[in-house]
């Protein structure tokens, strides 16, 4: 199952993919790539260690009151938020799944791997590459077309109802990064530049990467492969 485009202005892109076995070949690379750069983008922030971006912030908060492990509150909010899809018309695809996958798996093989250091300025770097490889992977993941995660699922609702990217990501992580504070969970400086600055990066990225919907390239893939009814076929000589 997959997810059409939310609105016209995002999937607009020159494409003309040779068979729908090419073009689903291109969307999953596309989305397990896109994950993979999300991935690597947790693991830059979280090494950071200069605040949780605003979603890991609430589950954590949720953690903390209920004495949950934050792993079991990441999996049923990701359930709830699918439930809250339903009066948005969104979809859950292929995509959707490897989001469940791919992230955690990325970030667990990532993170012991970087450079440990206390120094100021590096971790501002970690903190800035993070935020800029995650605004591309969301960029390359969603625009394949494939079907959002559970929270990008969010995002792509209120843009089908006429919002931009920049505001309808900065809106959602404003209010889910107040409520890991009423939580009782504190910000930090990397809490508000991932809050503000994702939803700007995101609606650069994802026109710029991604894909007509699904149907579409099936059409125009229909449209290359049927003969010209004008064109004719001279008998050999």
């Amino acid at each position: 199952m997959s997810v059409v485009a939310p609105n016209a202005t995002i999937a607009r892109r020159p494409y003309t993919p040779r068979s729908n076995l090419a073009d689903w070949v291109n969307r999953l690379a596309r989305c397990v790539g896109g994950l993979t750069l999300f991935g690597a983008g947790i693991a830059l922030i979280l090494h950071a260690q200069l605040g949780a971006a605003p979603w890991d912030m609430l589950h954590q908060g949720i953690s903390n009151k209920t004495g949950i492990r934050v792993g079991i509150v990441i999996e049923g909010m990701g359930l709830v938020i699918l439930l809250l899809w339903i009066p948005l018309r969104q979809r859950p695809g292929v995509g959707t799944i490897l989001n469940a996958i791919v992230i955690g798996l990325v970030v667990d093989i990532v993170g012991p791997h970087l450079p440990h250091t206390d120094r100021l300025a590096s971790r501002m770097a970690y903190l800035v590459a993070g935020i800029i490889i995650i605004g591309i992977g969301s960029g390359f993941y969603i625009g394949a077309g494939l079907g959002p995660g559970p929270r990008d699922g969010l995002m792509l609702g209120f843009i089908q109802r006429g919002h931009s990217v920049r505001l309808a990501r900065t809106v959602i992580e404003l209010c889910v990064g107040v409520g890991g504070m009423l939580l009782g969970v504190r910000p930090g400086i990397g809490t508000l530049m991932f809050m503000f600055g994702i939803g700007p990066l995101v609606q650069i990225t994802l026109p710029r990467l991604a894909l007509p919907p699904l149907a579409e390239s099936r059409g125009l893939i229909a449209a290359a492969s049927t003969p010209d009814p004008d064109t004719h076929i001279l008998p050999a000589a």
